[in-house]
């Protein structure tokens, strides 16, 4: 998927999250396989060429694909699993990924699990002693600082996930143009309890621009974000104080 992933484990019989983290490590290295536009023999690039049917792929493409279709729909078409006409819903993969490895480690019985895919982070239980789970957001225009600091005291699951362009450049697309987006924003991270979704609507709201993607995340159940523009305005939906700390 091009980027690193971490995982902070903490709990369980130590031999069962062992032999889940080992499952979870090989899974996310299948997922790059199956999913990779950059690779010409992963399933997703001979689907979209029209070698493969959905049906001849492995199961979690049909999934995927149908999550995209409703990220698509539940956005009015900000989040798109396409790119310039061509399928690529690598847009919700990393999420989907990441969160499906956090659960299948709380399955195995850890009771506290931080998983990182490319700095979206799945949270689940807390990492003990009485202490949540902290998440920093980096500050787009200050190389280094942070914008905040997320908390999941109270949470049994969170998810924090950011899209902008101070990492990865102009490459977030506007699906009515097939062009990156241009908007007033340098940054959108989401709260949420799940980071398929939270993925999904930071690049949706981060492509609409500071103005429609506030009112938009502010629409959404349980959802918080906190936008910064190029002029260093933060824009924050009404509930995301009581995340932060």
């Amino acid at each position: 998927m091009g980027t690193v992933f971490s995982l902070d484990v903490r709990g369980g019989e130590p031999a069962g999250v062992r032999a889940a983290l080992e499952e979870v490590v090989a899974g996310l290295h299948r997922v790059d396989e199956v999913f990779s536009t950059y690779r010409d023999d992963s399933q997703l690039s001979r689907l979209a060429r029209g070698e493969l049917g959905v049906g001849e792929c492995d199961a979690e493409v049909a999934e995927v694909l149908e999550l995209a279709a409703e990220a698509e729909r539940v956005s009015d078409g900000w989040f798109s699993p396409r790119y310039r006409g061509r399928l690529d819903p690598t847009g919700i993969v990393k999420g989907w990924a990441t969160e499906r490895a956090a659960r299948r480690l709380a399955a195995a019985g850890a009771t506290g699990v931080s998983v990182n895919g490319g700095g979206d982070v799945q949270l689940l239980g807390a990492p003990g002693a009485g202490r949540p789970w902290r998440v920093g957001v980096s500050d787009p225009l200050r190389p280094g600082g942070l914008a905040a600091v997320v908390s999941a005291a109270g949470a049994g699951e969170l998810a924090v996930a950011t899209s902008g362009t101070a990492e990865r450049g102009d490459h977030i697309v506007d699906p009515r143009t097939g062009r990156p987006a241009v908007t007033d924003l340098v940054a959108v991270t989401v709260v949420a309890p799940r980071l398929t979704w939270a993925d999904c609507w930071a690049t949706a709201a981060f492509a609409m621009g500071s103005r429609e993607g506030l009112r938009w995340l502010e629409s959404l159940p349980d959802v918080e974000g906190l936008l910064i523009t190029a002029g260093d305005e933060v824009r924050c939906t009404g509930g995301l104080a009581g995340w932060l700390g």
